[in-house]
C-alpha cells in the first residue's frame, strides 16, 4: 500500500495503463470525442512490472515464462497504444 502512487505512475508510464477521456458533446461540435492523454511509454515494461512482488516472484521462480508473459504483454501494450492514437487521431468519430 506504501508504494501505491509510485506503481501506478509506473503502470502509465511504461503503457500498461492508457489515460484517456471520451466526452460524447464533443461529437456535436464536430470533434473526436476520444482525447488521449497518454505520452508514449517513457519507462520499460519490465521496469514497472518487477517493482511489484507478484512478478518479481515469477520472474524468479520460472524465468522463461516470465519473459515470455513478459513478451506477450508488451506486445499487447503496443497493439492497444497504436490502436487508441489511431482512434484518437480521426478527425471525427
Amino acid at each position: 500500500m506504501a508504494l501505491g502512487m509510485q506503481h501506478q505512475k509506473a503502470a502509465v508510464e511504461s503503457g500498461r495503463w492508457l489515460l484517456y477521456r471520451y466526452d460524447p458533446r464533443r461529437r456535436e461540435k464536430g470533434e473526436n470525442p476520444l482525447q488521449l492523454d497518454s505520452r508514449s511509454p517513457k519507462i520499460p515494461l519490465a521496469d514497472a512490472l518487477y517493482r511489484e512482488n507478484r512478478f518479481a516472484m515469477l520472474a524468479r521462480s520460472n524465468p522463461p515464462a516470465a519473459r515470455e508473459l513478459l513478451n506477450q504483454a508488451q506486445s499487447d501494450i503496443n497493439t492497444r497504444l497504436a490502436m487508441y492514437q489511431y482512434l484518437a487521431a480521426q478527425p471525427r468519430l
